[in-house]
């Protein structure tokens, strides 16, 4: 800081690949003291991200004694995930934070609901767990891989690095599609617990005799869902190559700089 109280300009930036890294101190600083008309707390997709938390909470106080309200809650906060975004580049109140908000929602909203599934079926825990597992590691390993190789997001990902990542964070459409189907099927098995009439399509076939709508809707959605994790693998596994490649990079400049002290 300047005796004036004022940040610093030549500690505001320095350089890092392909982005500006801003100085810990002076974003605790700017972070303090940023006006009304530009707070990023307050900008419109963050606040509809704060919406997302609170409908999040909601179905989790009624998820082990009210399905509908749970249901209702859940689902309205999945939905907002896909407005935030929309609204975010519409009004131009992008932000990391905001991009970190909306991820970490998701994980933990997700993984939320899969602990509750854990109990409901006991016999499968080990299945739900390793799905939090997955969908937090790869998240995380692919996040910080993008920093450290200066991504300004971690859906940036070029063909060249994996043509599956690429067209999954890339296209809108299959990003929302792979999302929704995969937490439409984590509902499904919630609802199959609380809902237990057939919905009488045995003049069509036999065995939908006796399927609830939830088991109907369970049966498409599993195959989504199946496919959003191995999205999480594919992207564990190129984020640890990016990381390694990282090391290797480094140690062999570390190297370098050594054979030029001697």
């Amino acid at each position: 800081m300047t005796k004036n109280g004022s940040a610093n300009p030549s500690r505001k930036m320095r350089r890092r690949g392909s982005i500006d890294v801003v100085d810990a101190k002076v974003a605790v600083d700017l972070a303090t003291a940023q006006t009304y008309s530009e707070n990023v707390f307050l900008f419109v997709p963050n606040l509809i991200g704060y919406t997302r938390i609170i409908l999040a909470g909601l179905s989790l106080h009624f998820m082990s004694y009210h399905p509908k309200y749970c249901t209702l809650a859940y689902v309205i906060s999945c939905l907002l995930d896909a407005v935030d975004g929309q609204a975010a580049r519409a009004l131009g109140q992008t932000s990391k934070f905001g991009a970190v908000l909306d991820m970490v929602t998701d994980r933990c909203t997700t993984s939320c609901l899969l602990c509750y599934l854990s109990s409901a079926y006991p016999n499968f825990a080990m299945l739900f767990q390793f799905l939090i597992a997955l969908d937090f590691a790869s998240h995380y390993m692919h996040m910080y891989s993008s920093l450290v190789t200066g991504s300004r997001s971690h859906k940036l990902v070029t063909s060249e690095v994996s043509r599956i990542l690429w067209y999954y964070y890339n296209d809108s459409r299959t990003l929302f599609f792979m999302c929704a189907g995969n937490e439409l099927f984590f509902v499904s098995l919630y609802l199959m617990k609380w809902v237990h009439t057939p919905i009488g399509l045995g003049v069509y076939s036999p065995w939908l005799a006796v399927l609830t709508w939830p088991e109907l809707v369970a049966i498409p959605s599993a195959f989504v869902c199946v496919g959003k994790n191995i999205i999480n693998l594919v992207q564990l596994w190129k984020a640890s190559k990016i990381l390694v490649g990282v090391d290797l990079a480094e140690r062999a400049h570390a190297r370098e700089i050594q054979a030029k002290k001697e």
